[in-house]
């Protein structure tokens, strides 16, 4: 679709020299025929112009967007480069963009995808090639890359290994409008304005980098686009965005979106990229290319925006993955002896919701779930007891109720429902028809609310009328569906406002009717089909996605159930929203505190004893926080709460280290219990287990006991460097101090849409012990450093992001924390390092006892005891009003947040409070 722009012709030339990031020995120029046949000169990143056939493991093809240059892929270029030759990168500048030909011709998608076939056939390109696009580069590279898979192979000497894309678009609905802040540039008279005449899109686009980038790698973008000549084709590539059914662009378009298609079903190695903070290619986009390629790899990076090359390390991301997908280091073992070796036997799979049934026909009036209302006054607090038989039909009802509204398996249903009877059978219902359930608890906050329900990309989302108004003001994905209380009177109106499609009532009802008709509910997913995506606390960052499968959630309710001593003849008190939904899972009545879930530090003694008493359960599991104020608000308890809270047999507190003073006092307020404190993660849980007694007999130790493994998991050790990086190596040599990690049947499935971060955590070489310990091959780095002892007993000193590197050592926190703990006047101690590592000092920074009301450096007898007790040189210590923690636990320290603080304050700036 050649046609004249109007600007003057240009030849191609090179990029001034000074640029930051950028060597002159890349940049080449190269002739070969544009799409009209015309000979034309292109501007050409090539890090390996002579390299040799065997001299690299293959090329990877850059193309730029709009509005930059080759310039986008010079960190890309940069590490390829320090791994000798083993990726050539080639990326160049379209013609009328960068520091390539400007001819005076508009060009189109088909032509660019052309041009960028004849550039791959003057460079003679052999090997393997892996197309990589950004923008509406990605779009071009897409196009290519469909063309070369066509091809078949005709290119002898030549294969397309892989694609990698990020921020791009796979398609662009016909209806709909430019994506983001396009809609306003294509307006007719403002398109030239903003483009052409002015470098004002030029200059919005590199400010939606965060941090800003500096003013030299802006000037180095701007470098090419001077003039408004040197902008025309800046003007063109926005004219090209595929706006309705008539735009010419539109057929070449959706041959690229067919040819993805295409791509995706041949299982060619995929990854997509991506930064969420992207105001012109959102979510949605993502969800389509997750479609259009369903065997992708993708990695999203969180915080990071558009212009993904400056925001992440996308570099590192790509050459790993090439790594681990296109060329495996190292030999694979052949497929024959794959096959031949030993599977373990597994049990057999019992989908989640399995006992329900059988609890329903055994014994259809017992309770499943017992909901426990706040007191008012002195009468007792209001009950509603949910039978296995309810509860069973419920979920049959709402299974079919949502089959019949057309969710589908594998669509995703966020589930942001309070703890109860209400949200179990929906959960059930959602799992029973293959969907996948996202279970994001509100302790996360707004902020991290919202960032997991978008990331997981949900079709649907089932909430209480809250959730469902801060999903319509925080624009979430997905159809509205209102989980209303029983009882209280619907406002349709406001409902509707808020964009809600039904209601959980109605979906159950739609279910009944189509039941009653004969309708049939779907087949039972299959045991390895995705099944849940449970996040983390987000206390070491943003929250994470953990996926399940149908089958590791059976064993990960089978695994917890034997932790926490729960059956159908034990209850269990949770005071913790995702083991709340467990309970039935495991045949067992499952009791619900009255308690604000988002903050567990709001159960009372009180609370607790009548959650106890209406259930008559022996079991009870509290985050750390829910037990510290159960033991603060002790005394109210009247004689029958303490009576209720002598009957408990088991007591479980997990999430954060739990100090052996805290289960003394909860022993003493429930004599019968030996508390325990099972340590694993959202990605294996549990990993081991400890009691009071173990830990009493264990004594004072470096860092916090946590147990032994539990049945069916192992615990190893990849022990530190001098820089207090651990290394791939696992271990179970006593004493030695390094990540922890866990193998077993239940460890989580993968992250959710960040594969970089999952491939980081199973890259482990185990010990041929290990190995044979845990023939599941599954494998968890838990982020956590610690040391096991010479009875097998695992100690956990602390987050490797917090381990301190000083000049002369690597300290691991938790241990001295404990010691400084010891000293009058500290309540709560976070060790860190301050200064850079050649001359870092350690500090604390302590919550004291009585509190103080603002921050104050501690005393001289108090920091001489401090010292004296952690047997270090601590060069302050600080008193704070509290510390931060995570909002899930409240327990977690931020010692990242407070390195940086005490830093601050240390080096006489102004800190800001601490938490």
């Amino acid at each position: 679709m050649n046609a004249p722009a109007g600007p003057a012709a240009k030849p191609a030339g090179l990029p001034p020299a000074g640029l930051p990031g950028w060597r002159p020995e890349w940049s080449r120029l190269v002739s070969a025929p544009d799409a009209s046949g015309a000979e034309r000169t292109w501007h050409v990143l090539d890090t390996a112009p002579d390299a040799a056939p065997g001299e690299v493991l293959g090329t990877l093809l850059c193309v730029h967007g709009n509005p930059t240059w080759s310039y986008l892929w010079r960190h890309l270029a940069q590490r390829a480069s320090r791994q000798g030759f083993g990726w050539r990168v080639v990326a160049l500048d379209h013609l009328e963009m960068g520091f390539s030909e400007r001819t005076g011709v508009r060009r189109g998608l088909a032509d660019r995808i052309a041009e960028l076939d004849a550039v791959v056939a003057a460079l003679d390109l052999s090997g393997d090639v892996v197309a990589v696009g950004h923008d509406w580069g990605g779009v071009v590279a897409t196009g290519w890359a469909a063309r070369e898979h066509a091809r078949g192979g005709r290119h002898a000497a030549r294969r397309l290994a892989g694609l990698v894309v990020m921020n791009t678009a796979a398609s662009h609905p016909v209806d709909a409008p430019p994506p983001g802040p396009l809609t306003l540039a294509t307006l007719p008279g403002v398109l030239p304005l903003v483009t052409s005449r002015t470098d004002a899109f030029l200059r919005t686009t590199l400010a939606l980098c965060r941090p800003p980038l500096p003013a030299d790698v802006r000037a180095a973008y701007r470098a090419p686009y001077r003039t408004r000549a040197d902008r025309a084709g800046v003007e063109a590539f926005v004219a090209d965005v595929p706006t309705g059914p008539e735009h010419p662009v539109r057929p070449a378009f959706e041959e690229v979106s067919a040819g993805a298609d295409r791509l995706g079903a041949s299982g060619l190695p995929a990854l997509v990229l991506w930064g969420p903070r992207d105001p012109v290619f959102g979510e949605r986009y993502l969800r389509d290319w997750r479609a259009r390629l369903p065997g992708a790899d993708v990695h999203r990076f969180a915080g990071a925006g558009h212009l993904l090359p400056e925001d992440a390390d996308v570099a590192g991301v790509v050459l790993r993955w090439l790594d681990e997908r296109v060329h495996p280091a190292g030999p694979a073992a052949p497929q024959d002896a794959q096959e031949q070796a030993p599977q373990p036997e597994r049990p057999e799979h019992r989908p989640l919701w399995a006992r329900t049934a059988e609890r329903a026909a055994a014994e259809p009036d017992a309770p499943a779930v017992v909901e426990v209302g706040e007191r008012e006054g002195s009468g007792p607090p209001p009950v509603r007891r949910i039978p296995w038989s309810l509860l069973q039909r419920r979920t049959t009802e709402l299974a079919a109720g949502f089959a019949e509204l057309g969710v589908r398996p594998g669509q995703r249903v966020s589930l942001l429902v309070p703890p109860g009877a209400d949200l179990t059978a929906v959960l059930y219902a959602v799992l029973r028809i293959g969907a996948v359930a996202v279970v994001a608890d509100a302790g996360l906050g707004v902020r991290g609310l919202t960032r997991a329900v978008t990331g997981a990309g949900v079709d649907v989302v089932v909430g209480v009328p809250k959730a469902l108004a801060a999903a319509r003001v925080l624009r979430w994905p997905g159809r509205r569906i209102a989980a209303t209380p029983r009882g209280v009177r619907v406002d349709e109106a406001a409902l509707r406002l808020l964009g809600v499609e039904t209601t959980v009532l109605e979906v159950a009802e739609r279910g009944r009717r189509a039941l009653a008709a004969g309708a049939q509910l779907p087949p039972e997913p299959a045991p390895e089909a995705e099944a849940l995506v449970l996040f983390t606390s987000g206390s070491t960052g943003p929250a994470k996605g953990v996926v399940y499968t149908h089958r590791q959630t059976a064993m990960l309710a089978r695994a917890l159930g034997a932790a926490i001593r729960t059956d159908p003849a034990h209850g269990l008190v949770s005071a913790f929203a995702p083991f709340a939904l467990l309970g039935p899972a495991l045949g067992a009545t499952c009791v619900v505190p009255a308690m604000d879930v988002t903050r567990p530090a709001t159960l009372t003694a009180s609370a607790l004893a009548d959650a106890v008493a209406a259930s008559g359960s022996t079991s009870a599991f509290l985050s750390p926080a829910a037990l510290v104020n159960v033991l603060a608000t002790a005394d109210g308890l009247d004689e029958a709460g303490r009576a209720a809270l002598a009957r408990v047999e088991t007591l479980l507190s997990a999430g954060a280290p739990v100090p052996v003073p805290l289960l003394q006092r909860a022993r003493e307020l429930m004599p019968l219990a030996d508390p325990r404190s099972p340590y694993g993660a959202t990605e294996v849980l549990p990993a081991t287990d400890v009691g009071l007694s173990d830990l009493l007999e264990a004594g004072a130790g470096d860092g916090t006991c946590v147990g032994r493994p539990v049945p069916g998991v192992v615990v190893g050790i990849a022990p530190l460097d001098a820089d207090g990086a651990a290394g791939e190596d696992v271990v179970t040599t006593p004493g030695t101090t390094g990540e922890v990690v866990v193998g077993g049947e239940h460890v989580k499935d993968r992250y959710d849409q960040l594969w970089d971060t999952h491939a980081a955590s199973v890259r482990v070489r185990p010990s041929s012990a290990l190995a044979a310990a845990n023939p599941s091959g599954r494998w968890h780095r838990t982020g956590d450093v610690g040391h096991l002892d010479e009875r097998g007993r695992l100690w956990v000193q602390g987050r490797l992001a917090h381990v301190v590197v000083t000049a002369d050592e690597v300290i691991t926190p938790v241990g001295l924390e404990q010691r400084a703990e010891t000293v009058e006047g500290i309540a709560r101690a976070a060790l860190v390092g301050v200064g850079p590592r050649h001359a870092r000092r350690l500090a604390v920074v302590a919550e004291a006892d009585p509190p103080v009301r603002r921050t104050t450096v501690a005393g001289p007898a108090v920091a001489r005891a401090v010292r004296a007790a952690t047997g270090r040189d601590v060069v302050a210590v600080l008193l704070v009003p509290a510390l931060p923690t995570d909002v899930r636990h409240n327990s977690k320290i931020d010692r990242v947040r407070v390195a940086a603080w005490a830093g601050r304050v240390l080096a006489g700036q102004r800190a800001g409070r601490l938490a």
